[in-house]
């Protein structure tokens, strides 16, 4: 039951809406707020989830503490650790002098750390003795201080995944995820879509004083709702202020927001920044693995066949002609507790440089290079005849990147 106390909250943060998502949401919010349990809020980008950790802290026992809120992903990695546990002075490049980092400075109030699944591994094991100990240490420095902080975060990570990939620490998943807070997306929410839109064009309306838009008719109505709305609370935020600036028409029909809102209505997935190879729509890292640890397999047998071959040419007794040695072996077994791999960018081909041998057998690399370019052409050559030059089924066989793919083929002219 929604209570008057309840809408009167809605009202406090701007909120919209009436669904049963949105109000569980709330109401698990409000209950875990006066305790000092970890809270892992997890929904779609745009869905909202920056409200959350502001009404927790607002309604807990640190309201009169400070509030932070830290978007991990925007932070770049070399300076991620020196903004959140702080910094001596020397301590690196541009270190002029000591610095209090969140942790710190929070000490007594709420830490929200949004992105939380963008952090690096080096800084989640820091993060985690935070929250189990409370004790960190500032870059460059070796003593131990204390904080008192709460800590709320959000992320729109399949965590699931990202453990398995081993680009998030289990142990650290479960100790933020003490009390989970879901939100849904606006395609769950679809009665709440009207009520937004007519939110937002009041607020443009208002801002840019002009008269504000309205949905012409009940079919109107069901055209925004029937949109799927990948990007959730922005994209119809946005979508309405374009329609706002531009439409000179304030009565909006069903033929006006068809000039507006997508038009492949079916679809909930956002274009993909970084390229990547795909498995029901995801980025397979163990597909990449497998498939470089073949490729270098390849690429050591035809080098060492043509050491073998340049040796009896020039006379050259075989034992002087340095053997590749397999690789695959030590690639194939990271530490246990490290990540695969150290970025999220796609694994391509070896370098043609990488594959040399003897760095002091400049004869015998300056005839290798060309032939290992020329088998990693020919094996791309091969997979894209047979899949008639379609870049993408090419790119899922070969385990590398459509961008990767794209960049080799240019650089091979088979185009």
């Amino acid at each position: 039951m929604v209570t008057p106390e309840f809408q009167s909250l809605k009202m406090k943060y701007g909120i919209v809406g009436n669904s049963y998502g949105l109000n569980h949401a709330l109401d698990v919010a409000l209950q875990v707020a006066p305790t000092d349990t970890s809270v892992l809020i997890i929904g779609e980008s745009g869905v909202g989830k920056e409200v959350i950790p502001r009404i927790i802290h607002d309604n807990s026992r640190r309201k009169h503490g400070k509030y932070f809120a830290v978007n991990c992903g925007s932070i770049p990695e070399g300076t991620i650790d020196s903004e959140l546990f702080g910094h001596m002075k020397g301590s690196f490049t541009g270190a002029s002098s000591d610095h209090a980092g969140y942790f710190e400075t929070a000490n007594g109030g709420t830490l929200f750390l949004d992105e939380v699944g963008e952090l690096p591994m080096a800084t989640q094991a820091r993060l985690l003795r935070v929250l189990e100990t409370g004790e960190f240490i500032r870059v460059g420095s070796s003593e131990v201080r204390k904080t008192n902080v709460r800590i709320v975060a959000a992320t729109n990570v399949n965590m699931n995944r990202a453990i398995v990939e081993r680009r998030f620490r289990e142990d650290l998943y479960y100790r933020l995820n003490t009390i989970p807070i879901n939100l849904p997306p606006l395609r769950e929410r679809k009665e709440d879509i009207p009520m937004l839109f007519l939110k937002f064009a009041t607020e443009i309306s208002e801002k840019y004083n002009m008269p504000p838009i309205r949905l012409a008719d009940n079919m109107a109505k069901q055209a925004l709702m029937s949109y799927k709305w990948p990007g959730n609370i922005r994209q119809l935020k946005n979508i309405t202020e374009q329609m706002s600036l531009l439409e000179k028409e304030r009565l909006l029909t069903v033929d006006i927001l068809e000039n507006y809102i997508p038009h492949d209505r079916e679809t909930t997935d956002l274009a993909v920044v970084g390229g990547g190879s795909f498995d029901e729509g995801v980025h397979s890292y163990e597909k990449d693995r497998a498939m470089l640890f073949s490729m270098i397999s390849i690429l050591t047998q035809d080098v060492n066949e043509l050491k073998k071959k340049l040796a009896a040419a020039t006379g050259t007794p075989a034992d002087a002609t340095t053997a590749v040695a397999p690789v695959l072996p030590q690639l194939a077994t990271p530490k246990a507790d490290q990540p695969i791999y150290t970025h999220t960018d796609e694994v391509e081909f070896l370098d043609a440089e990488e594959l040399k041998g003897d760095e002091n057998d400049a004869a015998s690399g300056e005839a290798l290079a060309p032939s290992i370019r020329d088998n990693e052409k020919q094996l791309i050559a091969r997979v894209l005849n047979k899949y008639n030059g379609r870049r993408h089924p090419a790119a899922e066989e070969l385990g590398i990147s459509e961008r990767t793919l794209y960049r080799k083929i240019q650089k091979y002219g088979l185009d």
